[in-house]
């Protein structure tokens, strides 16, 4: 059986001082071209997108992104600026874990024995996780957390084979009165 190697597997990250973690919510009318015009500002600015979460609102009519980038903070708000110009764009702000909640869900599939299934559903436990599928020769766990969270339960189920693992991008919510 051939290994499959996975892209999220987190990795030992050295940030340089002016590099750091942004998500960004947008608030968009949902036509068609819209996400291809905002990913643009980002590229001419030379942000990569980490993440991308891209669902419609209550109202089918708009649309919210979530987008996690590494960058400066210096560019982040000229990007900021840009892309609220853009025609179709409502809303667009920084949030951050003081004024908002992130969350990121993470679907894993490992290889386990059953003589080491109580040890795996140790670890979906302690993450808060749930199971999702079960054969004689694999499981799936489904975790749900801030990114930081899910780093940490790739790192314990690699205890295990991993076999494939699935992560949703960030969703970001303000916190209390404050708008998204």
């Amino acid at each position: 059986m051939t290994k499959i190697v996975t892209t999220d597997t987190p990795k030992e990250a050295v940030p340089t001082p002016d590099q750091a973690l942004h998500t960004l919510s947008i608030f968009v009318n949902n036509k068609p071209g819209v996400l291809m015009r905002i990913t643009q500002v980002f590229a001419r600015r030379g942000f990569n997108i980490d993440s991308l979460v891209v669902s419609q609102s209550r109202d089918d009519r708009y649309s919210r992104m979530t987008i996690g980038i590494t960058g400066s903070s210096n560019g982040l708000e000229q990007i900021v600026k840009q892309v609220f110009k853009l025609v179709d764009v409502i809303k667009c702000q920084e949030h951050t874990t003081a004024n908002a909640v992130v969350k990121e869900m993470l679907l894993i599939k490992f290889l386990v024995d059953s003589d080491k299934r109580t040890e795996a559903l140790q670890i979906i436990d302690h993450f808060a996780g749930r199971g999702q599928d079960i054969t004689p020769t694999s499981m799936i766990a489904m975790i749900t957390g801030d990114p930081n969270k899910l780093d940490a339960a790739i790192k314990m189920f690699s205890l295990f084979e991993i076999v494939e693992t699935v992560r949703t991008g960030k969703v970001v919510i303000a916190r209390g009165d404050l708008e998204t």
